[in-house]
């Protein structure tokens, strides 16, 4: 019999950002549809465990902050840190456990946590020489493979049959009655359509410029549309500098659970935002989305696959530079407002 098939606590390891947890939904779903009877538990970062609560898959979490995806300059030198994460993980008694990773990371040094916790499988998905840190190791993936599938290519490798490769998240009766509560608190009336514009993201290179975004919002307000400009608590300043100059939007920094902001998202006749969480979330909950995709990434790696959708970059020499910020001005951003506006109306038409 297959050992991963009769994997009975299975490990899975993400330790990103919400959106590219998210994108992890897919292959748990699989995993979950494989071995119904195997409890499933996800490793993850203090922001992507919110995930957890749209993905039904997932029995139980762990939430770690790795040393190995610390981008932080000044991150600490404590080696018994990692090592109480060794011993957490072998007080859990896995059978298995997968490493999903994207393209530019590196699984062996989570594998290697893992083979100290006393994990006997171990999978990822590698282009370096690892030794036997994976106990199964994936090979040749191509670069520009999307993520969902990248994750969906590392299970299907052991053996799960996938049957479907859709992105979805899962809403509550909760998330719902939030998402209408806030409407209602904003002025827009139950059923009537509106836009939202989330003009953040996690890197500054991948923000289309506040002033365009203001821009935007304002013609969309004067052609009649609400207009809701959301942003996380880190973002607050970023919200607040744009409703100086689109006063005539309504803003929400912060005020929402996970599950409440994608019900927002769901009841949206239309998402503008950047390579960030709500493009993720869009394509999950089958509402149309505008782009500002900077040419940090590959558009193949990261884009909606199943909902309407328009991704707006100028060609640059530079792209993919997978740059947190831009030296150069962000040229591959350099789109007027007012052909944001018109891709908007060309997907709302």
């Amino acid at each position: 019999m297959n050992e991963w098939l009769a994997a009975k606590n299975i490990l899975a390891v993400r330790m990103d950002n919400i959106g590219d947890l998210l994108m992890l939904g897919p292959a748990l779903r699989a995993i979950k549809e494989n071995s119904p009877q195997a409890r499933l538990t996800l490793l993850a970062s203090p922001a992507g465990t919110t995930a957890a609560t749209l993905l039904p898959w997932v029995d139980d979490t762990i939430t770690w902050r790795a040393m190995w995806q610390d981008i932080g300059d000044s991150a600490p030198f404590e080696p018994e840190r990692e090592q109480q994460l060794i011993q957490l993980l072998r007080e859990h008694h896995f059978d298995a456990a997968f490493i999903f990773t994207s393209f530019s990371q590196d699984p062996h040094t989570p594998g290697y946590v893992c083979y100290l916790a006393g994990i006997p499988l171990r999978a990822g998905d590698s282009k370096e020489f690892g030794g036997k840190t994976l106990s199964t190791e994936l090979r040749n993936t191509p670069t520009e493979l999307h993520q969902v599938e990248r994750n969906l290519r590392l299970i299907e490798h052991v053996g799960f049959m996938v049957h479907d490769r859709r992105l979805v998240v899962f809403l509550t009766k909760e998330d719902h009655a939030q998402a209408t509560d806030i409407l209602r608190s904003l002025d827009i009336q139950s059923g009537t359509p509106y836009i939202i514009i989330h003009p953040g993201a996690s890197a500054r290179a991948r923000r289309y410029p506040i002033q365009k975004f203001a821009s935007v919002a304002s013609m969309l307000a004067e052609r009649g549309w609400p207009v809701l400009v959301t942003g996380n608590a880190r973002e607050e300043t970023l919200l607040k500098e744009m409703q100086q100059s689109a006063p005539g939007a309504r803003y929400l920094p912060g005020q929402t659970s996970l599950g409440g902001y994608a019900a927002l998202i769901e009841k949206a006749a239309l998402v503008i935002c950047n390579n960030s969480l709500p493009l993720h979330l869009a394509d999950a909950l089958n509402t149309p989305v505008v782009a500002l995709f900077a040419g940090t990434d590959l558009e193949e790696q990261w884009r909606p696959r199943t909902t309407r959708a328009r991704l707006l970059r100028r060609p640059t020499p530079c792209h993919p530079c997978h740059l947190f910020t831009c030296p150069i001005g962000q040229p591959c951003l350099d789109i007027p407002p007012e052909e944001v506006v018109a891709e908007g109306e060309a997907i709302l038409e």
